[in-house]
């Protein structure tokens, strides 16, 4: 093939093909990780390692982030009962404005899944609520616009009968 049709260019700049490797934490703060998350963390690194084809550069950027995070991973135990305050690694339910209840599980950042109640220790609903206790309230703003919450029970989140624990070990001062 002529060298006319080879777009060099295009070579040269393939590693910017990914999106920046972000890490969705405050500059400095510890990567806390409940040890079910830490774990699985762990399997999706061994996975993507053991490829033995040339990898994406999709694949090689979440190579990266991961191997990141772990380095600066923190697994922080689920707190003892009686739990008189929301931490981290604890289950809070709370009354919204309309009412109605939900329950929030505190988690590590890769570990969040808002839609089924698990939110990062840095998304403002885990921040508003963090050291409340029960009966207390907390506002929280959202895109949606500014809500109180009533903190009405809280127990360390593994502890729901028939549940997955999501993960919480030790190691440190776990997030504020």
């Amino acid at each position: 093939m002529s060298r006319a049709f080879v777009n060099e260019s295009a070579s040269e700049n393939s590693e910017h093909l990914a999106p920046e490797l972000r890490i969705p934490l405050p500059p400095g703060a510890k990567n806390y990780v409940t040890p079910a998350g830490a774990t699985r963390l762990q399997e999706e690194l061994d996975q993507l390692l053991a490829a033995a084809q040339p990898r994406l550069p999709e694949v090689e950027r979440r190579i990266q982030y991961l191997v990141r995070m772990r380095a600066i991973m923190e697994v922080v135990a689920p707190p003892e009962p009686p739990v008189t305050r929301v931490t981290f690694g604890t289950e809070v339910t709370v009354r919204e404005p309309g009412g109605g209840e939900r329950r929030y599980r505190i988690v590590g950042v890769d570990e969040s899944d808002p839609a089924r109640g698990a939110v990062s220790w840095v998304s403002p609903v885990a921040r508003a609520l963090s050291g409340r206790r029960p009966g207390e309230q907390a506002r929280v703003s959202l895109p949606a616009g500014e809500q109180l919450l009533t903190v009405l029970a809280i127990v360390p989140a593994e502890a729901r009968p028939g549940k997955a624990r999501p993960a919480e070990a030790g190691g440190g001062s776990p997030p504020p």
